[in-house]
């Protein structure tokens, strides 16, 4: 069973306080969990292993998606190909943050990698900094937890002005290189996402500015603008595929900037490989039987309990668990995915508590692995699922 540590929770004005307004869940229940998942100091050396082994392993993936010209196997929409062949080939289209997430862990049961959100993760405002809150609320020790996620950030940012490992060179080579930050309207809780990623940037030293999408003017010989004024860096909580997709020529714009070096943008075009949950299947076969993977094809597997996956999708959208005859429903979850191809991925049970809640890890990574939270739900984990901290004990 799933340890669990319970807690006094952090109250709405507190949270809205901090810029957390996403507390309440459309069926007006708190989405922050009353408990910690208690994690031994063990299993979160485990989990940062993981995470470094798994972005290794993503990397190499990816390149061999690129070599062997597999995007369209992946998912990949033509119109975005070019653009991530650019951002691929130059290192100055830095990985700023992404999120694993993982089964086991905890309970005895063994880490097994379930996708990775490498373009626009969310919970990280959760993680990085409610976390850290829930357990100053409670006097209880607030670095025992594996959450550097805001110091890595930090760290991360200035990376893509030095290109290297070591960051103290930042000062130097920085030349107010001005990096506006962007999300759809209506939506607060990427909106704040995206001002938390904003504030961390001027706190590593750059001159930033917050803009909507609508607000923005693209030009493929001049960059990116803002009220007139030109961003070099530009991040955009908006997926790559959306882009792709609804915005066409956007996306046409996007990739002559990129090549016209007029702007660099984050996170870069090729994360959307790594998001694409065909990826999975490219693991498998150059990973086959890896103790972090779990069997993945584009076919059902024969004579497994498996998971049937839209190759891009949010909060369980269109997901089945399915019996082992590749057929029989066991659960599913309605959404607007279901165009998307499918992969199947071998089934494998996450820890539970004494109620049957699930747990599933979400392990963020900014240049290494830096940061653990948990959400929890029922068979699949869907956008009533809620948000648990954890402890180290």
């Amino acid at each position: 069973m799933v340890s669990l540590l319970p807690v006094e929770p952090l109250d709405k004005a507190y949270l809205e306080s901090l810029g957390f307004v996403w507390h309440t869940d459309s069926d007006e229940t708190p989405y922050l969990a009353d408990v910690l998942v208690q994690v031994s100091p063990e299993e979160a050396e485990a989990y940062y292993r993981a995470g470094n082994e798994l972005y290794d392993m993503y990397v190499a993936a990816g390149e061999y998606v690129i070599e062997h010209n597999l995007f369209h196997e992946i998912g990949i929409p033509f119109n975005l190909v070019e653009l991530i062949r650019e951002s691929w080939e130059s290192e100055v289209h830095w990985h700023l943050y992404g999120r694993f997430d993982l089964a086991g862990g905890i309970d005895g049961k063994p880490i097994k990698l379930l996708e990775f959100n490498a373009d626009t993760p969310t919970a990280l405002f959760e993680t990085a900094i409610v976390q850290w809150a829930i357990l100053k609320k409670n006097d209880l020790d607030e670095a025992a937890q594996f959450n550097v996620v805001y110091d890595a950030l930090l760290e991360n940012f200035k990376r893509i002005v030095t290109l290297e490992e070591s960051v103290e060179a930042f000062k130097e080579r920085y030349e107010g290189w001005r990096f506006l930050f962007t999300s759809v309207r209506g939506n607060p809780e990427e909106e704040n996402t995206v001002r938390l990623l904003q504030y961390i940037a001027d706190e590593a030293g750059f001159e930033t500015g917050f803009a909507y999408i609508d607000e923005i003017e693209f030009d493929a010989e001049e960059g990116i603008f803002y009220r007139d004024v030109n961003y070099e860096l530009w991040f955009k909580l908006i997926p790559w595929e959306d882009i792709a997709l609804e915005e066409p020529d956007l996306a046409m714009l996007l990739t002559q900037i990129v090549r016209n070096q007029k702007a660099i943008i984050f996170n870069p075009a090729y994360t959307l490989m790594f998001q694409s949950k065909g990826i999975l299947k490219v693991l498998w076969d150059l990973y086959p039987g890896h103790p972090l993977l779990l069997e993945t094809s584009l076919k059902p597997i024969p004579g497994k309990m498996q998971v049937r996956k839209p190759l891009f999708g949010r909060e369980g959208g269109n997901v089945a668990i399915l019996e082992s005859d590749g057929e029989t429903v066991v659960a599913d979850i309605p959404g607007e995915y279901g165009n998307y191809p499918m992969i199947y991925q071998e089934y494998v049970d996450l820890p539970q508590d004494v109620e049957g809640h699930r747990y599933q890890a979400g392990l963020f990574y900014a240049y290494e692995s830096c940061g653990l939270g948990y959400r929890r739900g029922g068979l699949i984990l869907d956008n009533l699922s809620k948000f648990v901290g954890h402890i180290i004990r």
